[in-house]
């Protein structure tokens, strides 16, 4: 009998730089030592029922085979209604929106359908850890800008400067995770005026469109939609999961011009195919009664004043929070660390778990500022800043 040895294959990585991410370190610390995890972005409070109520019937109806690789038409409809009634543009539901299996994967499949290796993408720091890691499986170039520290607007002379005739594609994301800061309409025009000559892309992520605070200081959401020079070159990002507390399900979509979007589907069907069936469905239900999206910037305007009043009391120097479910703080009253130790530390010492700002960076900048989630419970918000109390 011959010996057979196991031997596996060694690889050369395609992501060198990438480990175990931030998120899940904290995570796996928070539960490790009993801390209250105001790290991680999601909520931990249930959807509503009517929900849960419309994908049971769907599968119940028998609504469980494969959908059509573009979403279910009455769910496209659904979104093309949407942004046309909020933001003014009409997107074609057949040609020109697509489901997605949540805004990560969208991401993705939009970098892989328009880079090509050597193009260059620009992101502005800090940013959404899943941006990089995507350009970089494209084979493109990462051009990092950064928002100007303290405040992060956007610095729209370095954007200007950045641009080459090698750049594919810039990625914008307002509200910004993790910063909390909106973009205004007086920025979008700005974009809108230096991309105008160029035949750089967009991709506008735009999950939190539905958290945007203060509305009656006039801050409304300036989705890419709004602007037709920018709706012209844009892939518009938005998840179902962070608008409806189901960030589980990862459904999302992507709204585009039909020639964009035909080059987007190329790739769409061969990552993924098509997305959950009745979700789908049930979302399409649901998404018939706007109030549960109008009335959202409400439900966590409460919730980021119940925790920033609470904040008030400790030694931290509050950011503005004007959208997304995340507030950011400025450490340097409380302590001398770096944001990573002092974060392990706030969750070993003092029970909470926060998200060092340095984890979206490419080059780690530490500007002793933490993030925290907001989208939890009253009672898991006020734990946390009974613990926090005594900072």
């Amino acid at each position: 009998m011959t010996t057979v040895l196991e031997r596996t294959p060694s690889l050369q990585t395609r992501l060198p730089a990438v480990g175990t991410t931030i998120f899940t370190v904290m995570s796996a610390l928070a539960s490790e030592k009993g801390a209250v995890n105001l790290g991680q972005g999601f909520p931990d409070f249930e959807c509503d029922p009517a929900l849960v109520n419309a994908v049971t019937d769907a599968m119940t109806r028998g609504l469980n085979q494969y959908p059509p690789m573009t979403g279910v038409p009455v769910l496209r409809e659904a979104v093309s209604a949407k942004i046309a009634s909020l933001y003014g543009r009409v997107y074609d539901a057949n040609s020109e929106i697509t489901i997605t299996a949540g805004a990560t994967q969208a991401i993705l499949t939009a970098i892989l359908a328009i880079v090509h290796p050597g193009d260059e993408v620009i992101v502005l720091e800090p940013c959404y850890d899943s941006y990089v890691p995507n350009i970089e499986l494209a084979g493109g170039v990462v051009v990092r800008v950064p928002l100007t520290p303290g405040t992060f607007r956007p610095d729209f002379d370095k954007i200007a400067a950045a641009i080459t005739p090698r750049t594919r594609a810039i990625i914008v994301n307002s509200p910004h995770n993790p910063s909390a800061t909106v973009w205004t309409e007086a920025d979008m025009l700005k974009l809108q005026d230096i991309l105008a000559p160029t035949d750089v892309l967009l991709i506008s992520d735009e999950v939190y469109e539905h958290m945007v605070f203060d509305a009656a200081a006039g801050r409304v959401h300036q989705s890419a939609a709004r602007f037709p020079g920018l709706a012209a070159r844009a892939f518009i990002v938005s998840s179902f999961g962070k608008t409806y507390h189901v960030t589980g399900w990862k459904v999302g979509y992507v709204a585009a011009p039909a020639a964009l979007t035909a080059e987007f589907r190329k790739v769409h069907q061969f990552n993924v195919f098509t997305v959950n069936t009745p979700v789908q469905y049930g979302l399409a239900s649901y998404i018939a009664n706007p109030a549960p999206y109008l009335d959202l910037p409400a439900f966590y305007q409460r919730k980021r004043d119940l925790f920033r009043a609470g904040l008030a009391k400790t030694r931290f120097k509050l950011l503005p929070s004007e959208g997304s479910y995340f507030q950011c703080v400025d450490i340097s009253a409380v302590s001398d660390l770096n944001e990573a130790d002092f974060c392990k530390w706030l969750t070993t010492d003092i029970g909470v778990a926060a998200i060092p700002l340095s984890a979206f960076y490419g080059n780690g900048f530490d500007q002793r500022v933490v993030r925290f989630c907001f989208a939890k419970k009253d009672e898991t918000l006020q734990t946390a800043l009974d613990r926090l109390a005594k900072l």
